[in-house]
């Protein structure tokens, strides 16, 4: 087979099931290589078969957690997955996960094309490890699928030698593609929920969490929301949380409702449904956009990836000191938005941009 298809957390999954899924209605032969991090491994595998994806030709459980291990893991096993598969002449990559940079390494050591989707996205913050990884799996790639024309820029300031195409966001694809399971479980979701309205909230990278100074300005500002706020907490910011002594203040917030980490369609009912997302991911940022979902948006960072999302007002960098996203949040509660009917990061339509991209070079 020619073409290998290569994921590992949810994120990934969710961004490459689209592409997954025109390959599959063009007949298009691939390998379906799943190489799950460590703390997910189990719950990928359901989530696969949720989203209706085949089950994967190849899966193996990275058992360290360290990255430069588990970097050197995964380039170990892929490396014996490739090989067994005679070397497919394009590996399609998704992201900036250090295990989607130590596929991209593999394939390059092996004379496999990369096709890096999502690519060009810049935050220009070194402390982020997403940084470092999806700048070098650009410099690698030899077809680079930006989202946007300013990932497209972001490719040619840096000399990129792989061939740039502007495809949109597949993420934009995936939530059209699941839309209808959205409504199954909007109800159900909506009836575990306290409040008529509501802030949803998450937090959960390195950068924010490890540092028990950012991490008490957040626990202010979840106690000082003039909204009542639903937060699907991340494994990781509960156990600072408690680590740091803050959990016990986060749980006399009378105004709070915690939950269990949520499902992609459970989660994307909550977005539909709420007045505001206050949020460090970048994933969120993008779905926000989505023109049945529409929702403004607090970037608690300092930076962001997606400036699409702020040039077309869905989303307002407000960093972490209370004051300031306070403010901004009182803002956007009295203020009547009007945000665009249409998504910056595309039309719905990336993944077959994509496909017929591979499938064109496969053929040359």
């Amino acid at each position: 087979m020619s073409i290998a298809v290569v994921v590992g957390t949810r994120p990934e999954i969710i961004k490459m099931a689209p592409v997954v899924k025109e390959l599959e209605k063009r007949g298009v032969e691939f390998i379906f290589i799943h190489s799950g991090q460590h703390y997910d491994y189990e719950m990928s595998q359901v989530f696969m078969e949720e989203l209706g994806l085949p089950r994967p030709h190849e899966s193996f459980k990275l058992d360290n957690s360290n990255p430069a291990s588990q970097m050197g893991e995964m380039m170990i096993k892929l490396e014996k997955v490739l090989e067994k598969y005679r070397r497919p002449r394009v590996m399609l990559i998704q992201g900036d996960t250090n295990t989607m940079l130590a596929a991209g390494l593999t394939a390059l050591k092996l004379g496999t094309r990369i096709g890096h989707v999502e690519a060009g996205l810049r935050s220009f913050d070194w402390r982020m490890p997403e940084e470092h990884n999806r700048r070098m799996i650009d410099h690698v790639s030899h077809y680079l699928f930006a989202p946007t024309d300013i990932a497209k820029k972001n490719l040619l300031e840096e000399h990129v030698w792989g061939e740039i195409f502007v495809t949109g966001n597949t993420v934009i694809d995936a939530v059209d593609i699941y839309f209808d399971k959205i409504r199954e479980v909007e109800d159900k979701v909506l009836s575990q929920v306290k409040f008529k309205e509501y802030v949803l909230v998450t937090f959960h990278r390195a950068e924010n969490v490890d540092d028990p100074h950012v991490l008490r300005d957040f626990v202010r500002i979840l106690g000082r929301s003039p909204l009542p706020v639903v937060y699907p907490i991340h494994p990781r910011t509960r156990k600072r949380l408690q680590e740091y002594g803050l959990w016990s203040q986060v749980e006399e917030i009378p105004h709070i409702q915690i939950i269990p980490p949520q499902g992609y369609f459970e989660f994307l009912a909550l977005m539909k449904n709420c007045r505001v997302i206050m949020t460090d991911s970048g994933g969120l940022q993008e779905e926000a956009t989505h023109p049945k979902i529409r929702k403004p948006v607090l970037v608690l960072r300092t930076s962001t990836e997606r400036p699409e999302a702020v040039i077309y007002g869905f989303a307002r960098v407000v960093g972490i000191n209370p004051v300031v996203v306070l403010a901004e949040l009182e803002k956007i509660l009295n203020e009547s938005l009007k945000l665009p009917e249409q998504s910056p990061f595309g039309d719905g339509k990336a993944a077959i941009r994509i496909v017929d991209i591979v499938v064109s070079r496969l053929e040359t």
